[in-house]
């Protein structure tokens, strides 16, 4: 019965079919009469037949997909053969993986999904402040911030979509300062029943190019150590301390990782680590059990995207070559074999503007990370519109021609 539903009325449908079927018995007829040779002019009018039932069969497959498309892509259907183009190339893009959290990882992801749709995200979950830290104490689910930030950045949906997720409900209400992606995403793990399950299906609703994967499912948080030998626990409070950082750890001694994110490293042609704050967004996945290894094992590029500036509370007066050493310290030697580093200039007002909330500009000392035995790619991959960041579209050219061009000590790039 639910067949015959294509024959109801208004569907737009039917008279395309019985052409397309008309043309199919007109290719029939002609092959006939070319084989049996029946008329003088057999192979003229056989083959004229076939030739014309073929066009009919053509043309009404073309209409009969057409309507399909007015359905499902209103208002898009002039741009059918440019999006099939687009998202077939994204298809044959490179497999990256990308690692870390904050705003420096989705901000890399927003210029990444326009060369590949390949990418998958490797996201911290030792997150406990604000409306992701609120959330996982209320509900006992892993923090939803940083992997809603992904999503949104590797979303395709319409842009009042992502709108949306991002929306953060304002002091009016006991919703304050949540956004509504990290409810959704809390709904829909309650709904589940697994965090995994809901990240997936929030990937769907807002049909990301790719997939996010956090390091770890198990509840996590981050221990800093500092010189002095104090201790501070959270995410939320090693950020507002002023003392030099020894070295962070889990409250977890042993946190298993993800099966997924060891499969997605395995057959990456190519792994980003950062860019993001080094001690509480990059250094943390690689401290879930396995991750730091099974990346050491890869043979592929392993790059590491160093700060453009310095972050207060973190890494004060950190060099280019401090933020890789402080890496290497918490994992191994052979966790990375690029450095991408900074060049571009900041503007003064823009300095003026940091140097109130204690950052400054990273030192690209570049001869330093080489004598260690690391390769560098120095270029101007800074954008300075309003805040100093990452650009996305030039560190997503540089780590797609890094995939093709591996060898050499010192890339520069435009």
């Amino acid at each position: 019965m639910r067949r015959l539903k294509w024959l109801y009325p208004g569907m737009k449908i039917k008279r395309w079919i019985f052409a397309s079927s008309s043309g199919v018995l007109l290719v029939a007829i002609g092959s006939v009469i070319l084989i049996l040779k029946k008329f003088p002019d057999s192979k003229i009018i056989g083959g004229s037949v076939a030739v014309l039932g073929a066009l009919i069969v053509i043309y009404g497959m073309k209409r009969m997909l057409k309507s399909f498309i007015a359905v499902f892509l209103p208002k898009r259907e002039k741009e059918l053969v440019d999006i099939m183009y687009h998202y077939r190339q994204l298809e044959k893009g490179p497999k990256i993986v990308v690692i870390g959290g904050g705003t420096g990882l989705s901000t890399i992801l927003h210029g990444l999904k326009e060369q590949t749709s390949n990418i998958t995200a490797i996201v911290t979950v030792a997150d406990d402040g604000g409306s992701s830290g609120r959330l996982r104490e209320q509900f006992g689910i892993l923090p939803p911030g940083d992997i809603r930030n992904c999503l949104v950045a590797l979303a395709d949906a319409e842009p009042l979509m992502r709108e949306l997720f991002q929306f953060r409900f304002g002091n009016e209400s006991e919703l304050s300062g949540h956004s509504f992606g990290n409810l959704f995403i809390t709904a829909m793990c309650k709904v589940t029943g697994d965090f995994e399950k809901a990240i997936k299906e929030s990937s769907k609703v807002l049909a990301i190019r790719g997939r996010v994967i956090p390091s770890t499912l198990e509840k996590v948080k981050l221990v800093a150590e500092y010189r002095n030998g104090h201790k501070t626990v959270g995410e939320t409070e090693i950020a507002k301390q002023n003392f030099p950082i020894k070295k962070v750890y889990l409250n977890l001694a042993h946190c298993k990782a993800s099966s997924e994110s060891f499969d997605a490293i395995a057959e990456a042609d190519i792994i980003v680590l950062g860019p993001g704050s080094l001690y509480t967004s990059v250094i943390p996945n690689l401290l879930v059990d396995g991750i730091a290894e099974k990346i050491a094992q890869s043979k592929s590029p392993k790059v590491y995207i160093c700060n453009v500036m310095t972050q207060s509370g973190e890494t004060d007066s950190y060099t280019a070559f401090d933020h890789m050493n402080a890496l290497i310290a918490h994992t191994r030697p052979d966790i990375i074999n690029y450095c991408i580093v900074n060049i571009g200039r900041v503007p003064k007002e823009l300095l003026k503007k940091y140097e109130g909330e204690g950052a400054y500009p990273v030192i690209a000392d570049s001869d330093k990370i080489i004598e260690n035995g690391y390769n560098v790619i120095e270029g101007d991959v800074v954008n300075t519109q309003d805040y100093v960041r990452h650009d996305a579209k030039k560190l997503s050219k540089v780590i797609i021609d890094l995939t093709l061009k591996t060898k050499g000590k010192k890339i520069s790039i435009d």
